[in-house]
Parts: structure tokens; sequence; C-alpha cells
């Protein structure tokens, strides 16, 4: 084999490789493209459950999470607004509100129509503390670390908010409500991804105890198993959790590469029954609103809030 044949085969190669690179480079933007308009695409994902005591009228939670917002997200703001023509009998707001140190007085207005509806919340990482730049392939190595030095968020100021607003702080907590004139039982935990869950219990004079019906619903950011499994053996009506976004960066007709926590990526979006020694309760897992304001893309993962409607079994 001659020199210049050698010469023009290495040429050829190196175009075979140049050409590939370009094609590879062109995918990630256009992914990236893709991925940056799909996370302002917002839907109302709609579910029905029939768990309410016989007789009663359908009942209609408006469950929220992951808002992570950012001041100048007009148009997730206007979306936010617009859900209260929904008119829910409940909004449960499941943590991570927050990515920003100057996102509370904005998500509040953006919050305020839906105030005028009974509510309870809990808190997630990112009501604590501030997302911070990582490199993007962490996000595909497991569930993310708290970082040693992270950057308070106002969770205070936020959490008055809500409480001015008429919803119920059940961080660490139990409270019944009455609504539309049903007993709801309510117990939820602080943020599990920051190993800060502590159990209440549920309110005294709970079903069994008393011939009223009451239901039990256990409100969760992120939906560790230990944290199902304790709710699920304690006797929940429903568990609602936010937390995994759905997997976020997902594959069409696989679904989730990961879910940020210990649960299966197959749950890690939707309406499913959670098994615990020998009991069975239906988990909602939202797949989240926002992102982190370092990782703003979602593909196949559009964001989401989800009208739940309960009812009586037909």
């Amino acid at each position: 084999m001659t020199m210049d044949t050698l010469v023009s085969r290495a040429r050829t190669i190196g175009r075979g490789f140049a050409v590939t690179a370009g094609a590879g480079t062109a995918a990630g933007l256009a992914a990236f493209g893709y991925g940056l308009w799909e996370k302002n695409q917002f839907g109302l994902r709609e579910e029905t459950l029939p768990i309410l005591p016989p007789g009663r009228d359908p009942f209609r939670i408006l469950h929220l999470s992951d808002i992570h917002f950012v001041p100048g997200q007009d148009k997730k703001a206007a979306w936010l607004q617009q859900l209260a023509t929904l008119r829910p009998d409940l909004v449960v707001n499941t943590g991570d509100n927050l990515s920003h140190i100057k996102a509370v007085d904005p998500l509040l207005a953006a919050l305020k129509p839906l105030m005028e509806f009974p509510g309870v919340f809990v808190p997630g990482s990112n009501d604590y503390f501030a997302p911070t730049f990582k490199n993007p392939a962490s996000y595909l190595m497991g569930p993310s670390k708290a970082k040693p030095k992270p950057v308070a968020l106002d969770w205070p100021r936020l959490r008055s908010g809500f409480g001015m607003g008429g919803w119920v702080d059940l961080t660490n907590r139990n409270q019944s409500l009455v609504l539309n004139g049903m007993r709801f039982d309510f117990s939820g935990v602080d943020d599990p991804h920051l190993n800060r869950e502590r159990y209440a219990g549920w309110p005294r004079g709970t079903r069994n105890q008393d011939a009223k019906d009451h239901l039990r619903v256990a409100v969760i950011h992120a939906p560790y198993q230990r944290v199902l499994d304790h709710f699920t053996d304690e006797g929940a009506d429903l568990l609602l959790a936010g937390h995994t976004h759905g997997g976020q960066l997902c594959i069409p007709g696989y679904g989730a590469l990961v879910s940020n926590c210990d649960l299966p990526t197959w749950r890690a979006k939707g309406l499913n029954d959670w098994q615990s020694n020998g009991r069975t309760t239906p988990v909602n897992v939202s797949g989240g609103i926002g992102t982190s304001r370092f990782a703003p893309v979602r593909i196949a993962c559009r964001p989401e809030a989800v009208l739940l409607t309960l009812t009586s079994p037909s």
C-alpha cells in the first residue's frame, strides 16, 4: 500500500469521525432545544379513584408539586393562576416550590387564586435550600445529595404565606379537616430526601373510634419506600407525593431513567397501588410542574398538575 493510499484512507476516516461527531452534537443540541420547549408545555392529568364511603358526592383534589419557581416565569405563573377555574375541593402541595432566593413573592402571587380553596402542604428540600449547579450527568448517577454549605431559602416566609392563605402545614404533624361534610384525617412529614421525616400518627378520634366517615390521607414530598411502607401499614387510604419530576428525562416508549429516590422508575409518575405487609394503598406521584433552574429541560415528561376525583364505589 502506497503512502498516498494511506493518507487518502486516513482523510476518509477523519471525515467520517467529523461527520459522526457533528451529527452527535447536532442531535444533542436538538434534544436540549426540545427539552427547553417541553418544560413549558403545562398540562393537567386527571384521575378517578373510588375510595369514598358509599353515598358520598365526588370530591376533587388538585395535587401540585415541584413548582421550582423562578422570578420571570410568567407563563408558569399564568397557568398556575388559571388552575383556580377548576374550583377544587382541596389543594395539596407536596413541596419543592422554589428555585431562586427571590421567588417567594411571585410564587405567592401566582398561587393566590388557589388559596381561595382549602389546602394542605409539606416542604421539599428546595423549599429550604436553593439548587446549585452540578454536572448534568450526575442526574443519572443516583439520588441527589445535599451540598455541604447550601444557600438558604426563605421557607419561613413561604410557609407563613401559605398559612395566611388558609393552607394547613403538615410538616411532621397531623390535622383533621371537615370538607364537604366529611372528615379528612391528614398526616404529613418533612422531606424524606433530607431524612427529616418524623411520624405524627393520625388525629385522635379517627376511623374505628367513632361512627362518622373518615378518610386518611398521607402527604409526602419524596416517596421513599420506607415512608410509603409506614403510611400503608398505618392504614392510609391515599398517599400523595412528588419529588421525582416523573423522571424528567425520559425515553419515549420506555419511561423514566431515574426517580431521584429508591422508588422503582416505573412508579416515577402516576397513580399506582403500594403494597406493604398485606395492605394496599393507592399512591399518586406527581410528575411535577418545574425543574431546577440549572437543569431547565424536560424530555418525554411534560409538566403537570393532577386533578384527582375521589368517588364512592359504584
